[in-house]
């Protein structure tokens, strides 16, 4: 088959397109045909993405977490699953990913494809839904009339975040450029805030939670804008134990988990249009270190997404 190897560690010029073996379903695992997957841009920098669990190296690891496609093959003690089923999952980044015609997933990975959405749209959700719902619902608690404010707001995590805390009955403020504000509005954002014209902090100072998806500076300035009890959750980088407690917020830094149950809800509320999936370009499997590169930069709206198959 063909696949995108890491040929070393470091930047996406160690990404090569070239032939790989195909691999096959053991016990309690499934063989997934991959039509598209989505690019995690920070993946390159993960320890996860050269590394066992115990720590040893991985050779030639493929990346690519985010999928969609068809069963193809399940392994002895699968019965959940059928071969032939459209799927799309978030599988373990600690594996090898979905940068390949096949990849190996397990059941408690995998949900139906959204029925509304082709295979390209499909891979444009796990990981960045699955982030945005886990941040919002299991980490900060949200309930209907919080306000919610989103830094990064049309990212590929901060446009589901918008869109879920709409839904969940927040008042929305996002942070962005200016090119993105009517963007937003149609997400659902209640007020968007420039960040090349405004600071945050000086107008935002009693937020019930602030979802952080750029840290630094940003993360930094987050803590007085918490009302106290709040939660501060971030996803680019852990917030200061010492800062939180100094401001009386709650800090909360995660790696978003694979989740079956929770894919199978955010697949509902897409095929009952309450919320949708955001591309920001697509471009052939082949041409994968392009992708990398053009997320590494940045300042993307949606996600970017590889096509193994033409649907």
């Amino acid at each position: 088959m063909k696949a995108i190897h890491l040929q070393g560690r470091g930047g996406p010029e160690h990404l090569v397109y070239e032939e790989a073996l195909q691999p096959h379903p053991g016990p309690g695992e499934v063989l997934v045909r991959v039509y598209a997957t989505g690019v995690i841009a920070p993946e390159l920098t993960w320890s996860a993405t050269y590394e066992t669990k115990t720590g040893n190296k991985r050779s030639l690891p493929i990346p690519g977490h985010d999928l969609s496609g068809v069963v193809e093959e399940v392994g002895p003690g699968v019965t959940t699953i059928t071969r032939g089923a459209e799927v799309y999952a978030l599988t373990a980044f600690d594996r090898d990913g979905a940068e390949a015609e096949y990849t190996i997933a397990l059941p408690g990975e995998l949900a139906p494809k959204p029925r509304t959405l082709d295979y390209v749209q499909a891979a444009a959700v796990p990981l960045t839904a699955l982030t945005a719902w886990q941040a919002l619902f299991e980490h900060a608690g949200l309930v209907a009339g919080q306000t919610v404010l989103i830094h990064g707001a049309a990212g590929g995590v901060g446009v589901f975040a918008v869109q879920l805390a709409r839904w969940a009955g927040g008042q929305v403020i996002a942070t962005s450029s200016a090119r993105n504000r009517d963007f937003l509005r149609e997400l659902g954002a209640n007020q968007i805030i420039d960040y090349s014209t405004t600071h945050f902090e000086e107008v935002i100072h009693d937020a019930d939670i602030v979802l952080d998806t750029i840290g630094g500076n940003t993360l930094e300035r987050s803590y007085q804008v918490v009302k106290p009890g709040g939660a501060l959750v971030s996803v680019a980088s852990p917030p200061s134990a010492e800062q939180a407690k100094v401001y009386g917020v709650r800090p909360v830094w995660f790696v978003v988990e694979p989740n079956r149950e929770q894919l199978i809800q955010i697949g509902d509320l897409i095929d009952a249009g309450q919320i949708r999936p955001i591309i920001d370009t697509v471009l052939p499997l082949s041409q994968a270190r392009q992708a990398y590169e053009q997320g590494a930069r940045g300042h993307t709206r949606g996600k970017i997404i590889l096509r193994v198959v033409d649907e």
